[in-house]
């Protein structure tokens, strides 16, 4: 009879926090492990925050501009390195054996909404091996971790462990409803309108207005909000403008739901990718999305 392995203590600090420290002294860098983790530099500090509030000690601290390890930092980080190691290890052997069932594909509900449902009546769901599992998350999910096989991301195209293939690099612009903007002058009807601005699109609008011709313009007020596919809504009922991708508003603009305010338009903040793990770069599912995908954007960009 053989001996039952001994039950793994219960893990008392969260494990987001876990990752996010052991990325940002894996990096030594805050920003690198947002960017690794697909998360805001701001949110990677507050995990970390609330780890060492949970551990009570402190393992990163600031010298100036330079970010290093406290000693108890030193002797937690070696440990969850090799951790962390041995579950993607674990996750990718299990995800490279998955060849039946529906690929699940996670993305911006922006960019499913805007993006992708207008192009899915042209997508061969009845042929096998082509099933799609598509779910929507405000944040990235960790893909090395199983959380889905295949996503929709924005960014650079950075992401250590995965695959990327780029989709389309995006500009931003001002969109509004063809009944706001009543043939009036584009500064007027900014002048009077209520921006709904995407709390990730802040530095977008800085540079977007900063260089408009003819100096920049002032909204009647501002509405910062958690997406860009809220701001989109918002801009398609009429009850105010905001600042999108112009390659995501292109079917709202070519049905007549929205206009662009003005021809001027700024590089967005990277572009929009398939992504995947590496384990699953040969899987069909992921080759036939992939092919599908980007016959889309080359055909109807």
């Amino acid at each position: 009879m053989s001996e039952k392995s001994p039950p793994i203590p219960r893990l008392n600090v969260p494990l987001n926090a876990l990752r996010a420290f052991e990325a940002a002294g894996r990096h030594v860098s805050i920003k690198k492990a947002a960017g690794e983790l697909g998360v805001t530099p701001s949110a990677v500090s507050h995990q970390v925050r609330q780890l060492e509030d949970s551990l009570g000690v402190d393992l990163l601290r600031r010298i100036g501009s330079r970010l290093e390890l406290t000693e108890a930092g030193g002797k937690l980080l070696p440990g969850l390195s090799s951790g962390f190691r041995e579950i993607a290890s674990s996750v990718a052997e299990t995800t490279g054996e998955r060849k039946s069932g529906p690929l699940r594909l996670s993305m911006l509900a922006t960019f499913a909404v805007h993006w992708l449902s207008p192009r899915l009546a042209e997508y061969p769901f009845d042929r096998a091996g082509f099933e799609l599992l598509i779910s929507t998350s405000q944040t990235a999910v960790d893909l090395s971790a199983g959380a889905a096989d295949a996503g929709i991301r924005h960014g650079s195209g950075s992401w250590p462990g995965l695959k990327a293939d780029l989709l389309f690099e995006e500009s931003v612009t001002l969109f509004a409803a063809p009944s706001l903007i009543g043939g009036r002058d584009p500064r007027a009807v900014v002048a009077r309108a209520n921006l709904f601005l995407s709390q990730h699109r802040v530095r977008n609008w800085d540079e977007w207005n900063g260089s408009l011709p003819d100096g920049p313009v002032s909204p009647a007020n501002v509405t910062m909000v958690d997406s860009a596919g809220l701001g989109l809504r918002a801009a398609i009922d009429g009850v105010g403008i905001t600042l999108a991708g112009r390659e995501i508003a292109r079917t709202d603009v070519t049905a007549g739901r929205l206009v662009p305010l003005f021809e001027h338009a700024t590089p967005g903040s990277g572009g929009y990718w398939l992504v995947y793990p590496d384990p699953l770069a040969r899987d069909r599912r992921i080759q036939n999305l992939r092919d599908w995908i980007l016959r889309e954007v080359a055909s109807r960009p």
